[in-house]
């Protein structure tokens, strides 16, 4: 299939859609300094080791949240300052999600890359003013959304002139509670923008457990290995020390002291869907 997935620019270092594969990963939300930093020292290392770009990732805010009763923030304010804090510490980019329009100025201003969530992967306002910061902008594909129709949002995002845009997949819904992941939308979408494969919320059972979200991890593994098959600019994994405890998306994370032995298996998928990305069949 044609790309047309111009690279993405993320800082001087950190170019998505080249030839080194850039790695978003960190906990869901930002729970607390300690944890951020636990979390970012260990997974860049092991980043650097295996040979990934990395960006810092954790939400500053989880507007989605199945229940009202589930944990969103410590604060806008005090979740920006440690991932600002964060981000110097371990001299690292960093990519969170915003939600409302109002918020893509301010947050611009700490990250190096605005995330659209995949609910509102088609709200123009907010593609627009993320595009508009002129940061690095991560759209994730909808779970209702076809993957051909995504070059719309990437349309919106670079009519603004940032030509810095990204898809992201995560899984299409399948009945109730339920995500799976068609490979075929991976190459559709590298057609419009590099696309990144994001692993822990492809095994997601969306409000699963009753007012909070499942997962299963367990297919985690199987699923990166083929992702990284296609031969794809990059992978976003949350982690956590002890995803039991984890103010978000806990069966879903991927526990901390896995992140070495997962980031060395998926450089090696990585590898050879690189060699043969361009083989194709007529």
């Amino acid at each position: 299939m044609n790309r047309n997935n111009k690279p993405m620019k993320i800082t001087d270092s950190v170019v998505l859609g080249e030839d080194k594969p850039v790695l978003f990963s960190g906990p869901c939300a930002v729970e607390s300094f300690d944890i951020c930093m636990e979390i970012g020292t260990k997974v860049k290392a092991w980043a650097e080791e295996h040979g990934f770009s990395y960006v810092f990732k954790a939400s500053f805010d989880k507007a989605n949240r199945t229940s009202s009763g589930s944990f969103r923030s410590i604060g806008m304010d005090k979740s920006l300052e440690v991932l600002q804090r964060v981000g110097k510490a371990l001299d690292v980019p960093l990519v969170t999600d915003i939600h409302e329009s109002y918020q893509a100025k301010d947050v611009a201003e700490v990250v190096d890359v605005l995330q659209i969530p995949a609910f509102l992967c088609r709200q123009t306002d907010l593609l627009l003013a993320a595009g508009e910061t002129g940061k690095a902008v991560k759209i994730k594909r909808g779970q209702f959304m076809a993957p051909e129709d995504m070059q719309y949002a990437v349309t919106k995002v670079r009519s603004t002139g940032n030509e810095n845009v990204c898809l992201t997949e995560r899984g299409f819904s399948l009945g109730y509670h339920n995500l799976v992941v068609d490979m075929r939308g991976l190459p559709i979408m590298r057609q419009f923008a590099p696309v990144v494969f994001d692993i822990t919320h492809s095994v997601q059972q969306p409000g699963g457990q009753g007012g909070t979200s499942g997962g299963q991890r367990e297919f985690a593994p199987i699923l990166a290995r083929a992702a990284a098959g296609t031969g794809i600019d990059g992978f976003f994994i949350e982690t956590h020390p002890e995803p039991a405890k984890a103010l978000s998306d806990g069966p879903n994370l991927i526990p901390l002291h896995k992140m070495g032995a997962f980031l060395e298996m998926l450089k090696e998928a990585w590898k050879v869907g690189r060699k043969y990305q361009d083989f194709e069949i007529q």
